[in-house]
């Protein structure tokens, strides 16, 4: 079962088509027992950084997330749900993120004809070699629609970065955590390669 985080920051709909499509059960919950015995776990969203927090923590979900990481679970961010794995964003100034992993969320810096929000398809690279990008060509091209960007603290966690007026942190990958700015589940093949991909890995440590 795959358990898609509910927190009231839409996306929620399109990530569990997309994994149904793939042929996986995919459940939206907040519930922390359904979530924490689930054999994968998404967390996806749209909006702000700060009003995100709030709501993660509102619904209790903060402590789910760090356990579920915490453990061999699969667990996958999509776009805000890359962003608030870290430890904090400029769109939110003084709200910490979840700190999982370490680096800062930026605002995409104004430049001539360089539209912001960077909304559309961009190409990816690969200075590393990440699991959700087997069989997927380098310069693949994948969906983005954002303002803020990942500059992660280790590079070594950064398998895909696009450009965009600077090196974006497009996709992170550490032990079974796995991140990417851009929505997998808009991106057509290449994006539902991506997911299944993220589903093939082995399930961890869930308990009922």
């Amino acid at each position: 079962m795959v358990a898609v985080i509910d927190y009231d920051a839409g996306n929620i709909k399109s990530v569990e088509k997309a994994v149904a499509a793939l042929g996986g059960q995919a459940v939206i919950t907040r519930n922390p027992k359904e979530i924490l015995s689930a054999g994968h776990v998404i967390l996806p969203g749209v909006g702000a950084f700060g009003d995100a927090m709030e709501k993660l923590h509102k619904y209790g979900l903060t402590g789910v997330i760090r356990e579920v990481t915490e453990r061999q679970t699969p667990f996958l961010g999509i776009c805000l749900g890359l962003q608030l794995l870290f430890d904090g964003s400029e769109e939110s100034e003084g709200v910490e993120g979840l700190g999982i992993l370490a680096g800062k969320i930026i605002r995409i810096p104004e430049a001539p004809n360089l539209k912001i929000p960077h909304i559309g398809w961009n190409s990816l690279s690969y200075p590393g070699q990440g699991r959700l990008f087997h069989g997927i060509p380098e310069q693949s091209y994948v969906y983005f629609v954002h303002s803020y960007y990942l500059q992660a603290e280790d590079t070594d966690i950064v398998k895909a970065t696009a450009e965009y007026g600077v090196k974006i942190h497009a996709s992170v990958e550490k032990d079974n955590i796995f991140a990417c700015q851009f929505h997998p589940e808009k991106s057509s093949e290449t994006g539902m390669r991506i997911l299944k991909n993220f589903l093939d890995i082995p399930g961890g440590n869930a308990k009922g």
